[in-house]
């Protein structure tokens, strides 16, 4: 049976949704910007919903006294079957607009596929036949639309008070509106541009959920991904179905494709109209050659931005308890790459006399070397000093020693790469310790 279209005016109006979760994030984000004021009721709240402007939030399980009001709708977007169930009986013995996920039967309306150009707004829904057969139309609508279409609507708006005071016969007014709006059509769109736009995006170190708001945006809107090792396979669950991908992971000895390949191919998408997101491990301009590709984009004359991502050097060390600053024991911090060119030669004398802490990245074939090389340069043998290997790696290890001994210690402890180097005093901190 078929559901009857309705258009509703949220704006300050006040929904309530019951649920944290992924689902509910994407029922805020089709909400927003329709103007309601929304309340989220949940134990537990995602850090990306939590992050979208102007919610309430209520980290708690719900209650009836949250259908008082009552609320202009209410969504159900909890995982818990009888929960959902439950709400929409309360709302429905009360006359509340309810939507359950997933639940057609349950629903007192649904969310339909969404186009939305300026003051437009188009519904679609097939009544949960076929959610397929509505992105369907909905593509193809987008695709029939004059990129200037929201400005015309705009410019139609401001001109009917004008054309009701002058043409007061209804059908004379009504050929001018349409001679109006097909003029309207026919001013030509500015010109398409030829190149797309990459995104430079640091997935963060270590679960998906790391990762900025901004980069899990981007990462839903993007028809091409480049990205790298060390990325938590779920944030490709996130791509839309149709997008590219392609996989381009540089390890230390493992370099799947060379930096010059991988600058050509982001230059390539874009130049095909792609808006390509380069996933990229940690933030991409710690030591993760974003700089050399948005060198190269910004020569080849294509549009870019940054999002930057939590640097393994500062994660992967709180993950193991170890803060890099710590008030009365390091006031700075130094990131160092161990992996340097044949023709380079790390000044070890300048780093052993750095206060503060020494993060080494990409060092662990190279870490007897460090040890050595910084106490043959001055630094006591009974510095503290740590190796971890965390975030994503496939081997997690957190090893404790003096400089002295921490190569053999790291040895003994089968650490494996990827790992970062810590030394200094606050390596031998485990703020986790007394919580475990």
């Amino acid at each position: 049976m078929p559901l009857f279209p309705m258009f509703v005016n949220l704006q300050n109006a006040p929904v309530l949704l019951v649920g944290g979760g992924t689902v509910a994030l994407r029922k805020a984000e089709k909400l927003l910007p329709y103007g309601p004021h929304i309340t989220v009721v949940s134990p537990a709240i995602a850090p990306e919903l939590a992050a979208l402007p102007g919610l309430t939030l209520c980290r708690r399980a719900f209650a009836e006294s949250d259908l008082q009001g009552p609320p202009a709708l209410v969504i159900a977007a909890t995982n818990d079957a009888s929960l959902n169930h439950r709400i929409s009986a309360l709302c429905r013995a009360q006359r509340i607009p309810v939507n359950v996920v997933d639940d057609l039967a349950a629903c007192g309306f649904v969310f339909p596929a969404l186009v939305q150009r300026g003051r437009l707004s188009v519904g679609i829904c097939t009544g949960g036949a076929s959610p397929t057969a509505a992105v369907w139309l909905k593509e193809r609508i987008e695709a029939l639309l004059p990129p200037h279409f929201a400005a015309a609507l705009d410019r139609l708006e401001a001109l009917r008070p004008t054309l009701k005071a002058r043409v007061p016969d209804e059908h004379a007014r009504a050929e001018r509106f349409r001679d109006a709006f097909e003029r309207e059509l026919a001013v030509p769109a500015e010109p398409a541009a030829q190149t797309g736009h990459v995104a430079l995006v640091g997935a963060g170190c270590g679960k998906a959920d790391l990762i900025t708001v901004r980069g899990l945006w981007l990462l839903r809107q993007c028809t091409a991904l480049v990205y790298d090792d060390l990325i938590d396979d779920s944030l490709l669950d996130e791509l839309p179905a149709d997008a590219q991908t392609f996989y381009m992971g540089k390890r230390s000895g493992h370099h799947a494709a060379p930096q010059g390949e991988i600058n050509a191919k982001l230059i390539e998408l874009a130049r095909a109209g792609h808006r390509v997101v380069r996933l990229k491990g940690g933030d991409p301009f710690v030591f993760g050659r974003g700089g050399e590709e948005a060198l190269a984009l910004r020569q080849a004359g294509i549009d870019f931005e940054v999002v930057p991502g939590i640097s393994s050097a500062i994660a992967i060390p709180g993950e193991a308890g170890i803060p890099v600053t710590h008030r009365a024991l390091s006031r700075e911090v130094h990131i160092i790459t161990a992996h340097t060119r044949a023709e380079e030669t790390p000044d070890y004398r300048r780093y052993a006399a750095l206060e503060g802490t020494l993060v080494f990245l990409m060092g662990l074939q190279r870490l007897e070397k460090i040890a050595a090389d910084l106490q043959a340069e001055g630094m006591a043998g009974d510095t503290p000093a740590a190796v971890i290997s965390g975030g994503n790696a496939a081997h997690r290890a957190a090893v404790r020693a003096p400089l002295s001994g921490i190569a053999a210690a790291a040895r003994q402890a089968g650490v494996q790469a990827p790992a970062v180097i810590v030394v200094g005093p606050t390596a031998a901190l485990d703020l986790y310790a007394d919580f475990q």
